[in-house]
């Protein structure tokens, strides 16, 4: 594995607070060589702080963690070089230097060969998209050209391990898209990743794995299907109305597990939503028969991560 995590743990503890804060309680998980891993949680759940931990600029209070057999306490140092992290809306950039002259201070601070350098450098402004803009100042980039900046910061020693860690914070569509892009590309070339996201639908298209975490332990893990098929949630049925078979919404608002009918008017039918609760009998054919009409009229939309991840995160004790 490249990533082992075992019973890893942080308390914070500050003057006169009454009780210690628990960020981490005993979380374990592994991650294989070029899997990209994701991490989910609300706000203050410990994702920020294991990403700290497993980049060696956090020591855990108890528990292991090691990166390619490698300590994150005791081989800190040593690990630091295998290792590239990139916080969201991290400030770390030098806005009156060039993307270069930014690289190249970087490249002595990771210890790059200075014989290796220029092709490194070179190299991952390829890889980022920013080639082209490789004299201009970095004040005179966008949030998410800087973002790519960062990432290509990260990756000028080519370490083992990328952490990211909410990449993807405050972009607009078309930069979050394009963000996207790239670390499945890193993905792709075998880099491993572990990415942290408030993003459902980031999380659901990039990783191959999920560890859910509430209040500093993991509730639910597993691949974005199978938490998707295990978290109790509901479904929404659609049926598009050409004929005015809905004669009477209280027929749909009966249905067993129904918790809310709507119908939007459109150009020359109504599209009726059914959603229903978790564990409802109510199915496709179910609703089929009360209308009269045949079956592959009505459509059952697969759960989202986002519904599984909304009932996980509020079911979690």
């Amino acid at each position: 594995m490249m990533i082992r995590v075992e019973s890893l743990a942080r308390e914070f503890s500050g003057k006169g607070a009454p009780e210690p804060v628990h960020a981490l309680r005993g979380v374990s998980f592994e991650v294989a060589p070029g899997e990209l891993f994701g991490v989910l949680g609300p706000n203050g759940a410990g994702k920020t702080t294991l990403v700290r931990i497993l980049s060696t600029l956090l020591t855990p209070t108890s528990g292991t963690a090691q990166i390619g057999g490698l300590d994150v306490v005791t081989d800190a140092m040593r690990l630091r070089r295998r290792l590239g992290v990139v916080f969201g809306g991290e400030r770390g950039l030098y806005d009156r230097l060039t993307a270069v002259d930014n690289l190249q201070f970087a490249a002595e601070l990771y210890g790059v060969h200075r014989r290796e350098q220029k092709r490194r450098i070179g190299d991952v402004l390829e890889l980022v998209g920013l080639r082209s803009k490789d004299r201009a100042r970095v004040e005179t980039f966008s949030r998410g050209m800087r973002q790519r900046l960062h990432i290509a910061r990260a990756l000028l020693h080519e370490p083992d391990v990328l952490f990211l860690d909410e990449p993807s914070n405050g972009l607009d569509p078309v930069a979050a898209r394009e963000l996207r892009d790239l670390v499945r590309s890193l993905r792709d070339a075998g880099t491993t990743i572990l990415l942290t996201t408030h993003h459902m639908f980031e999380a659901d298209q990039l990783c191959s794995r999920l560890a859910v975490v509430v209040d500093g332990g993991i509730v639910e893990m597993g691949t974005p299907a199978a938490i998707k098929g295990r978290a109790d949630v509901g479904r929404t049925f659609t049926f598009a109305d050409y004929h005015g078979v809905v004669r009477d919404r209280a027929v749909l608002d009966a249905l067993p597990g129904a918790i809310d009918v709507s119908d939007e008017a459109l150009d020359g039918y109504v599209r009726w939503s059914v959603r229903t609760a978790a564990g409802s009998a109510v199915d496709a054919a179910m609703i089929a028969r009360t209308l009269d009409v045949p079956p592959d009229h009505v459509v059952g939309e697969p759960a989202t991560l986002e519904d599984a991840y909304v009932a996980i995160v509020s079911g979690a004790p």
